[in-house]
Formats: C-alpha cells, structure tokens, sequence
C-alpha cells in the first residue's frame, strides 16, 4: 500500500513538473522604464570645419556658432525698416548664430574683399540691410563665453559691437532656396586649393561669400 501511494506521489509531481514546463510565463504586469528625458539646450552648438591640403601638411579653417531653431516662426527676417531687428534682439548687428559669438579659426590666411585675414581667431557678424543686401563682417573682437557684463574687452554675441576692429567686410549673394531650413546653419562650398565659399541657411534663405588662401 505504501509502495503503491509513492509511486502514485512521485508521478502527480512528474506530472505537475511537466506541466509547468509547457505553461508559458506570464505576462509582464510591470510597466517597462521610460527612457530620461535628454536635456536639450535652445539654440545647440554647432561646428563646421574645412581642410585645404591633406595629411599633416593640411591646414583646417573652422566656424562655431549656436544654431537656432525657428520653431515654426512665419517670418524671421521682417520687412522694410523692421528688416533684421527681431534677429538683433537690440545689438547693433547681427551675430549670424545664437549665444557665444559666432567664431572663425583659420590656420592660414584668408584673403576676403582684397583684404587679407591673417590666421587666428575672429568673430563674424552679419549686416542685414535688405533682403538682398547682407554684408559679412570678419572682426578681431574676442567672444566671451559666458555673459559678463562687466567685461567690456570682449563681447557676448554682437552686444557691445563696433566697427572699429573690422578686419575685412564683404558683399555676400543671398538667395532662395527651395525649401526651408529650420536650423541655422553655417558651411563651406566650393572649395579648392585657392578658395572656397563661406556659406550660412537659414529658412529659406542662402548667403555666400568668396574666400581666396592669402600668401
């Protein structure tokens, strides 16, 4: 009787074992974590970057900047006297970019408008006179990077700007673009062994402007 009843027990266990087996887990009742949100900045940082020459011989010429977003703006630029005030946000122009100065670094010199721009560091600014009439300004004012009001040696964006440290000012070809760019952006084009173009986009606007490799 003992033997028949441990027999019985050790085959319900098998049986039980075997089931559970064949039983697929169930379903997940907990909510699987949500990912961090990605801390996100207004107008990000950006950086484009060109080499004339190659291997260790090359010399590299580089622009920072921050990049606005439109945000879904109908008009950024405005019309007749307003033209590029909203952009100026009270400067006296236009920093082509957002927060720090817009910066060019360039390893050799630059020849822009019969002007030669030594290599170093300059910020860049842009008159918006029209629609049609953007003129680039190349200057020697060191950029701050971090707002400091009580330095005036330097400047935050194109606060603070006067034309005094011009180093070379050029007429730059604006034009229309088939579609829209919601980032600012700034680029290089054309470029050679002589030259090339510096290039901003923004919206549905294009500017350019030739630049010669100095001597």
């Amino acid at each position: 009787m003992m033997k028949r009843i441990l027999t019985t027990g050790v085959a319900l266990l098998a049986s039980v074992a075997m089931a559970a087996a064949q039983t697929p887990p169930a379903a997940q009742t907990t909510a699987p974590a949500q990912p961090k949100p990605v801390a996100r900045v207004a107008s990000p940082a950006g950086s484009s970057q060109t080499q004339i020459g190659s291997g260790a011989t090359g010399k590299w010429i580089e622009i920072t900047y921050g990049r606005p977003i439109k945000r879904g703006r109908a008009d950024l630029w405005g019309k007749d006297a307003d033209y590029g005030k909203a952009l100026l946000a009270g400067a006296p122009i236009w920093r082509a970019g957002a927060n720090v100065s817009t910066r060019l670094k360039t390893e050799l010199p630059l020849v822009i408008a019969g002007k030669t721009v030594p290599a170093g560091e300059y910020s860049l600014f842009i008159e918006l006179k029209s629609p049609t009439d953007w003129t680039l300004v190349v200057s020697s004012w060191p950029a701050q990077e971090k707002y400091d009001k009580a330095n005036t040696a330097a400047l935050w964006g194109a606060y603070g700007y006067t034309p005094d440290k011009d180093v070379a000012r050029i007429a730059m070809k604006v034009e229309k673009l088939p579609l829209s760019i919601d980032q600012l952006t700034w680029d290089f084009a054309d470029v050679t062994a002589t030259g090339g173009k510096l290039v901003i986009m923004w919206d549905t606007n294009m500017a350019t402007a030739p630049f010669a490799i100095g001597q």
